[in-house]
């Protein structure tokens, strides 16, 4: 992690191993920004092979997946390296399996499918929010705009790079939408049902506190470099709180908002993220409150009236970042609730973590309330 690492990638790169041909997956726009610039020329001046494949796209979907492992496989990279967003790194995540493994993608989905091998991985965020460089998870959206998960250790990658001066230029919206993921990954591990512990909570509050000081200024001070640091290492702690102790229905309920109406994921979490955790209250309140209280915030008495405390302050940030507060706002109306609880019910995997349990007509108030 440093300001201009990105710049020694080759350096890295060779601690992995004897490497001479290199796939980068990333997507235009990090092309069309000249992030590539440093890494590609410090990559080649090392006498590395490169080929950059940047057909990946937000929420990537299962048949462009495919299309990249197989014109990488042609390629025959000795390793991978994801620059970009969460799609992008997820995306990287796949490529590197596939062309090390006959598998077909279809029989990666779900928990420990992968057998591998896989080519050696290193991941470069590009954004601050999914932490997926630090996670064991892709999430890729088949043709019906499903979202299905690989989850699999295969998918850690062997380095993870953190250059803060590539989201120097990042727009104001995708820094606050990418910022709040990130937050709400260390809230949901610290409310996880099933596997909620002590050392996700323990990284959980770290990742809070410094994301919490540094997202307004990262979003209205771009160039504040310290704080697009803190942003990069808080996303960063908070995928691995979440890789232990699992999401639960903030995403659950975000998933079908981005496959149906093509939201991005930050922005769908940060719709649903309020009214989620008002239905929680009743089982994570303490919880709420012990996050409050390590935001520093200050005012209310009793875990109740804290819990409702560090829901408002979210509510505060997200309308000072910039963020559509209403579902409206993004196209949604009372006439599509039905078809998005309809999708959020069958998320059990995500569900059973919640600390509340719910039903559909649950899910269905809640997406009302946040309409």
């Amino acid at each position: 992690m440093g300001a201009g690492e990105c710049a020694s990638l080759a350096k890295h790169v060779d601690r992995l191993g004897v490497i001479n041909r290199v796939a980068i997956v990333t997507d235009k726009g990090i092309v069309n920004a000249g992030l590539l610039s440093a890494p590609q020329t410090a990559l080649q001046q090392a006498g590395k092979a490169v080929q950059v494949f940047d057909e990946v796209v937000a929420d990537p979907p299962s048949t462009m997946v495919k299309a990249i492992a197989a014109k990488a496989r042609e390629f025959a990279p000795d390793c991978v390296i994801g620059i970009g967003g969460g799609s992008t790194m997820d995306s990287a995540k796949i490529v590197a399996l596939m062309c090390a493994s006959d598998q077909p993608l279809e029989a990666l989905y779900g928990f420990d499918q992968a057998s591998g091998p896989r080519l050696p991985l290193i991941l470069v965020p590009t954004t601050s929010g999914t932490g997926s460089e630090v996670t064991p998870i892709s999430v890729v959206t088949r043709g019906n705009g499903e979202k299905v998960g690989v989850i699999s250790p295969l998918l850690f990658a062997d380095l993870a790079l953190l250059d803060p001066e590539l989201t120097l230029g990042l727009p104001r919206h995708i820094s606050a939408a990418t910022g709040i993921d990130a937050m709400v990954h260390a809230i949901e591990a610290m409310t996880s049902a099933r596997l909620k512990n002590p050392m996700s909570d323990a990284i959980a509050l770290i990742a809070l506190k410094g994301l919490h000081e540094s997202i307004e200024r990262a979003c209205n001070h771009g160039d504040d470099l310290d704080a697009r640091t803190q942003m990069l290492l808080g996303a960063l702690q908070a995928g691995q709180a979440f890789t232990n102790a699992p999401v639960g229905a903030i995403h659950a309920l975000a998933y079908p908002i981005g496959g149906q109406f093509h939201v991005s994921h930050g922005l769908s979490n940060a719709l649903v993220m309020p009214h989620v955790m008002r239905f929680n209250v009743s089982k994570a309140a303490g919880t709420y409150a012990q996050i409050y209280d390590a935001l520093g915030l200050r005012g209310a008495r009793g875990e109740g009236a804290k819990a409702q405390g560090l829901i408002e302050e979210l509510e505060r940030i997200c309308e000072a970042i910039g963020l559509e507060r209403h579902l409206e706002q993004v196209g949604i109306a009372a006439r599509d609730l039905g078809a998005l609880a309809d999708e959020a019910i069958t998320i059990e995997r995500l569900l059973v973590n919640n600390p509340a349990m719910m039903n559909r007509d649950d899910i269905y108030h809640i997406y009302e309330a946040a309409l």
